[in-house]
């Protein structure tokens, strides 16, 4: 047996020492020209350049990215599939739909997080709001403000069930299906509040259409230096995020798995890539296997907690 065992690691070791020998597919869950599209593709660009082989993405958006992240299980754990997971179909898709047929813990083999981005606290212009303090009286005296996000479930969704719960206020959550409308309605005041990705909202905040009041971020984000924490307010404990990385087939051998998150560690300790990310809104990073292992497990506890005090549930 442990000759048996040795054979395998040594075939295994073996096999990634001429990893990648062709190009590599990338599935991703969304649309071309999304948030996490691009910034997928700032980071792969780099992997590219750098290992000699071309990291192709695959767009395979539906239900949330739940088709594509169920694509991924069924790939031949060889290195030649990889998956870029989100928040989204990994850890709440799972939680709002148990029936989904793979688990983010189970079926993956966890590479790297690359990057985030933080939800905003953000309020439309037209109302006498300019602090997270001044936002909860408002909430108080007016219990049922609504709240936008672009669909149930979304980060959007939950980083306000999250403020709910923190901030002991009763909000009506807005789901919208198009994000412009979202976008349009939010500067419009009919939907007087959201807690957006940067990307989303960058321009009107830059137009002084919206006002961003704090990042549900352990640290402030370069791109909004005066924007401060929601910690630093009070609101401590409210960190969330949609957050991104590659993950490959639960049985991709460990010495492709170490190779890839190498890969993905030097694409981003490059400035030019790190600059990208910073102007985009998005925290660049790089963590190993087990950290982003360990990541997920917290977040699936975190949200399932966070999601079945709010009663949140799957739209049928």
């Amino acid at each position: 047996m442990k000759w048996t065992i040795a054979l395998l690691i040594a075939m295994s070791t073996a096999w990634a020492q001429d990893y990648p020998s062709r190009p590599v597919t990338v599935i991703v869950p969304f649309s071309t020209g999304s948030a996490s599209d691009v910034i997928a593709r700032i980071v792969l660009e780099k992997m590219s350049a750098h290992a000699g082989q071309r990291f192709l993405v695959d767009n395979r958006p539906a239900a949330g990215g739940a088709v594509g992240t169920a694509a991924a299980v069924k790939a031949a754990p060889d290195g030649y599939t990889l998956l870029m997971g989100a928040s989204g179909p990994l850890v709440v898709a799972k939680v709002l739909q148990p029936a989904l047929q793979y688990d983010a813990e189970r079926d993956f083999e966890p590479i790297s997080m690359y990057g985030r981005l933080p939800n905003i606290i953000v309020v439309s212009a037209r109302l006498p709001i300019r602090t997270v303090p001044e936002l909860i009286d408002y909430a108080r005296k007016n219990p049922g403000v609504g709240y936008g996000s672009v669909g149930n479930g979304s980060s959007q969704h939950l980083a306000g069930a999250l403020f709910e719960q923190l901030a002991g206020v009763s909000m009506t959550h807005v789901p919208y299906r198009v994000t412009s409308q979202l976008q349009s309605d939010l500067v419009a005041g009919e939907v007087p509040v959201s807690f957006q990705l940067l990307p989303n909202v960058i321009s009107a905040i830059k137009a002084g259409q919206v006002r961003a009041l704090a990042v549900a971020n352990a640290t402030r984000l370069p791109a909004l230096p005066d924007v401060p924490t929601a910690a630093e307010i009070g609101v401590k404990g409210y960190e969330s995020s949609a957050w991104f990385g590659l993950v490959a087939p639960r049985g991709t051998p460990r010495a492709i798995v170490d190779k890839v998150a190498a890969e993905v560690a030097s694409a981003m300790s490059d400035a030019a890539v790190r600059a990208r990310f910073t102007d985009f809104g998005a925290e660049p990073m790089a963590t190993t296997p087990d950290e982003l292992g360990r990541f997920i497990s917290a977040e699936v506890a975190k949200w399932k907690a966070i999601i079945a005090r709010a009663g949140i549930k799957a739209e049928n």
